[in-house]
Order: C-alpha cells, then sequence, then structure tokens
C-alpha cells in the first residue's frame, strides 16, 4: 500500500468533461484527461482494504457488485501512485483484453462497491483505468503478440462484439486459428454501430481490432451466419463455434400508432448516425435523422441517453425522453446498501447536452406511452402519455398504474425505442440447432458455455441476456477457456 493516508489527505477527481454546448456542437469524445500528478493522487486514495470489493465481480439483488473482469484494482492504483505505468498495464492486460473500451464505457460496478465509498466519494478507478491503456498505446508498450506455436485447430467466433473479440483474442493467444465472422460491413459490433463516437471513437475501436488482425485473427465482414453461410457449413469447416451474436432482438412498442412512419428502434437510429459519420455522407434513403424534429426517445436508459446525445448533435428542434419509472433517490436507500451498485438518480452526458441546449432536463419520468398519432401522410406527429403510479399486484409485483387526469399529448416527428433487448435473433441458433432458454437466450451452462450441441458455445448477451461490456468480456474469456480444453483437453487460459 503506497500512502495508507491517501484516502483521507485527497478527495476524489475526475477527468473533466468538455462544456455541454461545446461538446455537443461535434461528435469527438467529451472526457478530458488529467495530469499524471493528479492520477498519482487517485491512486494514492486506495484503501488497499482488507477485502477488495472493487473486484469481487458478483451480483447483488440482480445488479453487479465490483469489476465482473476481476480486474486487479489496487495493484494497478499502487503501481499508479507509484509511477510504475508498464507495470501498472501489465496487471491490467493479466484480466482485461480490452481496458481502452470499459475505461470508457463502463458504468464502473467497481467504483460502486470501493470501500472508500462507504464515506467518501470512492477512488476514480475507470479513469485511472483509461490513463493506463491510453499511456501504454502512446508509449508503444502495446504491440501484436502473435503466438509463438499454432495448434492446428479451427475456430468460428460469430460476432465481433466485445465478447467475440474477447474470445477471439484469448483463443488466438492459445494458438488457434480464429475467424470473426461480421454481418455488419465494420467489425466491431455494438463498440463499432450502438455505442456513439463521442462516446467511444471509432478509431479507438479499429486501433484494437487492427492489432488482433496483426496477431493473427481474421476477421471477415459483410457476412451473416445463418443467412449468407449456412451454420452446417459454419460447423464443418472449424472445429468449435462460440455464438458471440448479442442480444439485438428489441423490445417493441405494443400501442396504437406503432406502424407510423418516423417511429424507429433505437439501433436503427443510432447505426446510421455512426455510418454516416464514418463515411462523411448524407442521410440514406429511409434513415432516421434528428434534424429539425421533435424527438421523443421513450426509454431511460444508457441507450436511450446515447440517442439523446446524437438527436442534440443532429440538430433535433427539441428531445424529450420518457421514463416509465419513477425518478430515483439522490442518495442511496436502505434498500440498496453498499457495496450494492448504487441505485441513484444521475444526469448522463446526453442530458446535460440537452439541457444546455433547450434549457431543462429532456426526461420524464413515471411516464407510459399510450398511443402515437400521425398526420395525413402518415407519419408520426404526436405522442399521448398518462402519468403512472407503481403499485403491487396480487402476486406482490410492482406494476405502472394509469393516474386519471395526467394524460398529455408532446409533439413528435421522430419516435426512437429505446427499452431494451430480449435476446439474440433465432436464424444461426435456429440452424445449429441450439436451444434457448425461457427468455429466448442461447441455452449454454453456467461456467462451461456448452451448448447442448457438442463443439458449439455461446457467450456475452447472447448468453445471458443484454448486459454491460464488461460482462461480455467476461463471458468471451470464459468461453474461450472452455473451448480450448474441449479442443486440446487441457487449457491454460486464465
Amino acid at each position: 500500500m503506497g500512502k495508507p493516508t491517501g484516502f483521507l489527505e485527497y478527495d476524489r477527481q475526475a477527468p473533466p468533461d468538455r462544456p455541454p454546448s461545446a461538446r455537443a456542437a461535434d461528435w469527438d469524445e467529451f472526457h478530458g484527461t488529467l495530469p499524471e500528478e493528479a492520477l498519482r493522487r487517485q491512486g494514492a486514495r486506495c484503501m488497499d482494504c482488507g477485502i477488495p470489493f472493487c473486484h469481487t465481480g458478483i451480483l447483488l439483488n440482480g445488479m453487479a457488485s465490483g469489476c465482473p473482469i476481476h480486474n486487479l484494482i489496487p495493484e494497478f492504483n499502487d503501481l499508479v501512485y507509484r509511477g510504475r505505468w508498464e507495470e501498472a498495464l501489465r496487471r491490467l492486460e493479466k484480466t482485461n483484453n480490452f481496458p481502452e473500451f470499459t475505461g470508457r464505457v463502463c458504468p464502473a460496478p467497481c467504483e460502486g462497491s470501493c470501500t472508500v465509498g462507504m464515506h467518501a466519494p470512492p477512488v476514480a478507478i475507470k479513469s485511472l483505468e483509461c490513463a493506463i491503456v491510453d499511456r501504454g498505446f502512446e508509449e508503444g508498450w502495446i504491440v501484436p503478440r502473435p503466438p509463438a506455436v499454432r495448434t492446428g485447430k479451427r475456430v468460428a467466433v460469430v460476432g465481433s462484439g466485445p465478447a467475440g473479440l474477447a474470445c477471439a483474442a484469448q483463443l488466438n493467444r492459445a494458438g488457434h486459428a480464429v475467424t470473426v465472422f461480421e454481418r455488419a460491413d465494420r467489425a466491431g459490433g455494438l463498440l463499432m454501430y450502438g455505442i456513439p463516437n463521442m462516446k467511444l471513437d471509432k478509431r479507438t475501436v479499429r486501433r484494437r481490432i487492427d492489432l488482433l488482425a496483426a496477431e493473427g485473427v481474421a476477421f471477415v465482414t459483410g457476412t451473416e451466419v445463418g443467412r449468407d453461410l449456412p451454420g452446417d457449413r459454419l460447423r464443418a469447416e472449424f472445429d468449435a463455434v462460440v455464438l458471440c451474436t448479442g442480444a439485438t432482438r428489441p423490445r417493441d412498442l405494443a400501442v396504437p400508432g406503432r406502424e407510423l412512419a418516423g417511429v424507429h428502434f433505437a439501433m436503427e437510429f443510432l447505426a446510421a448516425a455512426t455510418r454516416r459519420l464514418l463515411e462523411g455522407g448524407r442521410p440514406g434513403e429511409g434513415e432516421p435523422t434528428a434534424a429539425g424534429r421533435h424527438v421523443i426517445v421513450i426509454g431511460g436508459g444508457d441507450t436511450g441517453n446515447d440517442c439523446v446525445g446524437t438527436a442534440v448533435r443532429q440538430g433535433a428542434r427539441s428531445v424529450t425522453q420518457l421514463e416509465i419509472l419513477p425518478q430515483p433517490p439522490a442518495g442511496r436507500t436502505a434498500e440498496n446498501p453498499w457495496p450494492q451498485w448504487p441505485r441513484v438518480h444521475r444526469t448522463d452526458y446526453g442530458q446535460e447536452e440537452a439541457a444546455a441546449r433547450f434549457g431543462a432536463d429532456p426526461r420524464i419520468f413515471g411516464v407510459q406511452t399510450m398511443r402515437l398519432e400521425g398526420g395525413p401522410d402518415g407519419r408520426v406527429r404526436q405522442v399521448q402519455t398518462v402519468q403512472v403510479a407503481w403499485e403491487r399486484d396480487a402476486s406482490g409485483r410492482p406494476v405502472p398504474k394509469p393516474v386519471a387526469g395526467t394524460e398529455r399529448t408532446l409533439p413528435a416527428d421522430l419516435v426512437l425505442l429505446a427499452m431494451g433487448f430480449l435476446g439474440p435473433e433465432e436464424g444461426v441458433l435456429r440452424q445449429l440447432g441450439v436451444e434457448t432458454d425461457a427468455r429466448g437466450n442461447a441455452k449454454a451452462a453456467e461456467g462451461t458455455y456448452a451448448t447442448g450441441v457438442p463443439g458449439v458455445f455461446a457467450a456475452g448477451d447472447a448468453r445471458r441476456g443484454q448486459s454491460l461490456v464488461v460482462w461480455a468480456i467476461r463471458e468471451g474469456r470464459g468461453a474461450a477457456r472452455s473451448c480450448d480444453r474441449h479442443l486440446m483437453g487441457r487449457t491454460e487460459l486464465p
């Protein structure tokens, strides 16, 4: 422990974000950086406590507590405090294939269970993680490291999101010939097309994919397994298959008017925005754009917030975000004790930018969409809502009840559905004969990631349902370990 009294001497300091009005005028990442001395002080705040809850990685009350990939957080905190940056990077690489992703987009469950956080703001762990890996690239410490020996085994990884990339990286490290199949025109999955550029610069994603390619991973884009490449052919050509397709079936909105033009799933909108940014083009025929429109975002999670930030940048006339749940409390309640993830009210980057542009927080809490109304052209024009009160039904389950007299009509030229995802698409699962569970996810054993089809594994959101990037990395690593054991009879992968 570098500085036993550091948590008493130093306050939490995270990198400053660029001002909302300034950053909303471009698509660059909005997070700033801290000078080295400030980062070392943050490292000094770590208590190196007897039980480091920050890297436990368990579920408490259905939410992550601590780091799911078990980053050695007290160790790299101490190394940063001592100025031993390359050693800090090597500690981080032991558990995390892509700290440049988690350091930018992870909600940091590690910080939610930081022991310092019991009495003061937690250590800025996420900022330290990002600083370590960014310095690693700047200093040239991160270079391609292809395996010295190849096993002769061939593995197909279906999907190039965080689970697929982590799985491919680990299997390649074990010496297998890995081919990653991606149906989009660029590799990266949700890292490329699901998370906006201002939150995760696509050059950062491309840099890591290029590094994996230099290490020997093959990427095949524009190919959808189950349509362009039949599942039986895939099994015939590879010794093992790992399904990392994500949970891409969006939850729909069953209300009158859903069929109107101008109503889109969030991922349609976000993917189109990123593609236009990368290609420098205008919206294609039928592509959603927020420019000059009244935008309603239905859904209060991260994806909804990303839609808000994207709509502001595209020049929306107004942006409103509807959330059916009530506004969370300002601080932890007795039902949400440490080290659970704190379910408290937060204002994310998109909401800050909308408030700066339009003068108020765009969110309306505790509201349900009742119907969508259109004009003579068949395009959506209004959204009708009602406030709800949450009550328990006969089984004790909380359900929303409309409150009479709270009906409201909001102008809407573009409605974005950001209400989460139901599970993986069925095509490739059906072709490979993979059984699904009650939620529609690929049925694969916890810990082994093996499906009921010999040599076929599943990981990430395709197996566990919609979750965090850090959980996807954990699943990809775990599936790689099981796949390696299946191929070789043993494994040395971590």
